[in-house]
């Protein structure tokens, strides 16, 4: 069984048990977080669609870390006019554990 969820903007296909870094949720370590926003459920090679969501169906996660994701450079640069600009990013980011789906 598994489910296609939608969060931060992004779509996720998780099952149960999966971990999945996800983009930061204001949640505390240790909670319990729900998704409602569940776009297909697959269970037993029965596929249910939402239009857009699958009614009734959760998926419930408990938060395991927040953390930074590793550094990326942007660089801005203009050619022949000694214009060069450098800014450091990390993207903040939760990691989850899947403990159940309800369809």
């Amino acid at each position: 069984m598994y489910a296609i969820i939608e969060t931060g903007g992004k779509q996720y296909r998780v099952s149960e048990g999966d971990v999945l870094t996800i983009e930061k949720l204001e949640a505390a370590e240790g909670e319990s977080v729900d998704f409602d926003r569940v776009l297909t459920v697959v269970k037993d090679g029965e596929v249910v669609i939402g239009k857009p969501v699958v009614s009734g169906a959760k998926v419930t996660a408990q938060v395991v870390e927040h953390g930074k994701g590793r550094k990326i450079l942007v660089f801005k640069y203009k050619a022949k006019s000694n214009y060069r600009r450098r800014q450091g990013h990390r993207q903040p980011f939760t990691k989850v554990r899947i403990e159940k789906i309800e369809a």
